[in-house]
């Protein structure tokens, strides 16, 4: 089979290792079927589109709103490499799934306003399809609103003509959208489970997503949410886009929760 490619950009090696196993559970892709980048410790360099067959652009610490002096050297040279990868995606309408940082990667380049009006807290919110979103191809499966855990300081506040807003949340307008057919992002996080959401919140307690304090108090609510809906998302991806061998890779994960909530 034609394999994804996973990028990431966490400079902590146990955070990224636990993030690649996050995307290769909930995909259902093997290893070595989901391919992988650390941008955050090599540029990008050319990526051959015909090698892969779609590319997943995992969260990152990293936040387009921030003035530039305030970012380090390889944040700055990340997006410019990302910039540059998008201008080709986009050009071929490759398939392409921008996770959290993809919202502020993909929506600068599109022209929207990325900022901090929208941002959110790490907890578990309430995601609704949009009429857009419940009749997209890769979102119309699931239920037309579900949880899902959320963790952002900057999001979309003013969304140009070519993107199409495919899901919101109460305190988020944009929570996913798409770019022509097959360039899409989401806000909320659709490889985060209970276990890895308390990790993640474990590793960025001091990162300013919320105070140090509050993380046990966050981990315990968020516990109690169910939000194995949102991991349809890379599912479908995955059964959207995979060119090849299907008979060859376990099937990606599926549930019953593709009917309205």
């Amino acid at each position: 089979m034609t394999p994804f490619l996973l990028i990431t950009t966490r400079g902590e090696d146990d955070v990224a290792a636990d993030e690649h196993a996050a995307y290769c559970r909930l995909t259902g892709l093997l290893p070595d079927e989901l391919a992988w980048i650390r941008a955050d410790r090599a540029p990008l360099g050319e990526i051959d589109f015909s090698a892969y067959s779609g590319i997943i652009l995992a969260g990152s610490p990293f936040t387009v709103s921030e003035p530039d002096e305030r970012k380090s050297p390889t944040e700055r040279r990340v997006e410019r490499e990302l910039a540059t990868l998008l201008d080709d995606v986009v050009r071929r309408d490759f398939p392409f799934l921008g996770v959290c940082y993809g919202v502020g990667t993909i929506g600068s380049h599109q022209g929207a306003r990325v900022d901090r009006t929208y941002g959110e807290p790490s907890q578990a919110v309430r995601i609704s399809l949009t009429d857009e979103g419940r009749a997209d191809p890769l979102l119309h499966e699931l239920p037309t609103s579900f949880d899902a855990f959320v963790g952002h300081k900057e999001a979309i506040s003013e969304v140009p003509p070519s993107i199409t807003v495919l899901a919101s949340s109460p305190t988020c307008p944009v929570q996913a959208f798409r770019v022509g057919k097959n360039v899409y992002a989401t806000q909320f996080h659709p490889e985060l489970d209970t276990a890895a959401f308390s990790s993640r919140v474990r590793s960025y307690a001091g990162h300013g997503y919320f105070e140090p304090a509050q993380a046990d108090t966050i981990i315990a609510t968020a516990e109690a949410a169910d939000v194995r809906a949102s991991h349809m998302v890379l599912g479908r991806f995955v059964e959207e886009y995979l060119d090849a061998g299907r008979g060859d890779r376990a099937p990606a994960p599926s549930s019953d929760y593709s009917k309205s909530a």
